[in-house]
């Protein structure tokens, strides 16, 4: 009950703060400009702290020669293969297998975005095509290399077939399941709203589809520089996977070390560069640093 308070002149009830009603909650305040670049610092100086850690265990165990007769060499001659090497050729085999990468994964996501909506919105598609796709899914694009040459030669289309077959099968599994997973209460909001099939597939289902569409292309990038060296396998002049096979033949293993750092970095910098697309085409959803 509220208390009556007494005072000369006047009588004045004060209310008790009991029946006083609830403040609403003000909206959290978003980090500042200067909080996120120090957060993606922190997390950039974390991930470097693990490559300084590993080129550490490899120096020790180099010069400790764990690995006998020499077979290990030191992180030194390989950062001096790749400064010299770069201006020697090596930067074009880098070219070659980027380019290939970029192209032939790019086709294989475009021709598999579809299949994979195809799967998810329609039940009849996915009951039957799934264990299709599965099946080819599980196949590794190595053990398709004499297929390939034989049906498309030796050419830069049989490189071209490999790195597209291994994109395709990752990313219509992951469109197929990011679409089939999409809450049923948006579509029947839509529907509810009047919207046509097409018009839940566009404005709902589209939408949607697009972080899974980006997870793919970041997947599919991941397999296809995972497969260069089974693409260019096929009497591949040049590229990185001719330059580590060649070196291979010769025994030259600071010089496979090179190409192997080398898809490796080219990997991480194309995973970040679509992480970055990502941050902003899909700056609606709420997610966590990822």
């Amino acid at each position: 009950m509220p208390e009556v308070v007494f005072t000369p002149g006047r009588r004045r009830t004060s209310p008790d703060p009991a029946d006083a009603p609830p403040r609403a909650a003000g909206p959290r305040s978003s980090p500042t400009l200067r909080q996120r670049a120090l957060a993606r610092m922190r997390i950039g100086l974390l991930g470097a702290a693990g490559f300084v850690g590993l080129i550490v265990v490899w120096q020790v165990v180099a010069v400790a020669e764990v690995i006998g007769n020499g077979l290990l060499p030191r992180p030194g001659e390989v950062l001096a293969v790749i400064w010299t090497g770069l201006g020697d050729g090596l930067a074009y085999d880098l070219y070659v297998s980027t380019s290939r990468v970029v192209i032939w994964v790019a086709i294989g996501i475009a021709a598999a975005v579809p299949v994979g909506f195809v799967l998810g919105w329609f039940p009849l598609a996915r009951a039957v095509l799934n264990p299709l796709v599965n099946f080819f899914r599980a196949l590794p694009p190595i053990a398709l290399v004499p297929l390939v040459i034989v049906y498309f030669g030796i050419g830069e289309l049989a490189r071209g077939i490999i790195l597209m077959y291994a994109a395709f099968f990752a990313t219509v599994v992951i469109v197929f399941e990011g679409i089939a997973g999409i809450e049923e209460k948006y579509v029947r909001a839509a529907r509810t709203l009047g919207a046509d099939r097409f018009e839940v597939l566009l404005r709902i289902v589209l939408p949607f589809s697009v972080p899974h569409i980006l997870t793919a292309a970041r997947v599919s990038l991941g397999i296809g520089w995972a497969s260069l060296v089974a693409a260019e396998l096929v009497a591949a002049q040049d590229g990185l996977g001719a330059v580590i096979q060649n070196a291979g033949n010769f025994l030259d293993i600071p010089r496979v070390y090179a190409g192997i750092i080398l898809i490796g970095l080219s990997a991480l910098v194309m995973d970040l560069l679509i992480r970055l697309a990502s941050a902003r085409l899909v700056r609606w959803q709420d997610r966590g640093d990822r």
